[in-house]
C-alpha cells in the first residue's frame, strides 16, 4: 500500500469530516504537525473535537482553526498563549476540557493501548474531580479517567521511511508517539522522508504498521512561542 502522498491536502483527501476527533502532536509549537492543520483549514470541516496539549497561539498551529470556527472543543492542557482561544471560550464559542498535563498524555497512551479507563491520584479534591467516579486505595484516594481514541492523529516526525515508520527528535517526542498509536487512522508529515529499509531498527519510535499516510515537509517552519535571551555583557 503506497503511504507517500504528494502534499498535505492529498494526504487528508477522503479522510477528515464534519464532527471527528483529531489528535494533533507536539509541545507548544515544537514538533506540531503545522503543514497538516493548515491541510485541515483548507478541507473546510467543522465542529470537529481536537485534543492536543495546547492550542496553538494566535495565527499559528491550532490557532488557525479558532480563527476560521472549525474547532468545537478542545480537550488540553494548557492554552495560556492564545488570546483568541480565551475569547471564544469566554464568549460561549468553544467547548473546553481542561487535563492535567500528565493525566492527558496518559488517557492518550491508555487509548492507544486498548486501555477504557484507569485512575490516578492527580485531580482529587479539585475541579478536575467533579462528575467522575472516584475510589480508594491503599488509603489513599482516586479518580477514575477514561482514555482518548481518535478519528485521526495527525503527527510530526524529523524522520520516516516509505513504511511509515518515524522517528521524533527531542522536544518534539512530547505527544506524538502517543496520539500515533490512539486513532483509526494516523497521518503524518516528516521533515526527512528515506527509503525503507533505511532506519535503524532500534531507532524506530512509531512502527509503520500505525501510520496509514505520510507527506514530505521539508520546509515546516519552526516557531518560538516566547523568545527569551540573556543581555549581552557591555
Amino acid at each position: 500500500m503506497k503511504k507517500v502522498f504528494p502534499d498535505a491536502s492529498a494526504a487528508l483527501a477522503g479522510a477528515i469530516k464534519d464532527g471527528m476527533t483529531i489528535m494533533a502532536g507536539g509541545f507548544g509549537l515544537c514538533g506540531i504537525p503545522d503543514m497538516l492543520i493548515e491541510a485541515v483549514r483548507e478541507s473546510g470541516a467543522k465542529d470537529l473535537t481536537f485534543v492536543s496539549n495546547n492550542a496553538g497561539i494566535d495565527g499559528a498551529g491550532l490557532g488557525i482553526l479558532l480563527e476560521t470556527r472549525q474547532i468545537k472543543k478542545m480537550i488540553s492542557s494548557y492554552v495560556g498563549e492564545n488570546k483568541l482561544f480565551a475569547e471564544l471560550y469566554l464568549g460561549g464559542q468553544l467547548e473546553l476540557e481542561f487535563t492535567p498535563q500528565g493525566t492527558l498524555a496518559e488517557r492518550i497512551r491508555a487509548g492507544g493501548a486498548g486501555i477504557p479507563a484507569f485512575f490516578t491520584k492527580t485531580g482529587v479534591g479539585t475541579l478536575v474531580a467533579e462528575g467522575k467516579e472516584e475510589r480508594e486505595f491503599d488509603g489513599e484516594r482516586y479518580i477514575m479517567e477514561r482514555g482518548i481514541f481518535a478519528d485521526i492523529s495527525l503527527v510530526h516526525a524529523w524522520k520516516g521511511d516509505t513504511e511509515g515508520n518515524l522517528v521524533y527528535r527531542k522536544t518534539a517526542r512530547n505527544f506524538n508517539p502517543m496520539m500515533a498509536s490512539a486513532s483509526r487512522m494516523t497521518i503524518a508529515q516528516v521533515e526527512n522522508l528515506v527509503d525503507a529499509g533505511e532506519i535503524d531498527p532500534d531507532q524506530m519510535h512509531t512502527p509503520g504498521i500505525f501510520v496509514k499516510r505520510l507527506v514530505h515537509t521539508p520546509q515546516s517552519v519552526k516557531r518560538i512561542e516566547q523568545r527569551t535571551v540573556r543581555k549581552r555583557a557591555a
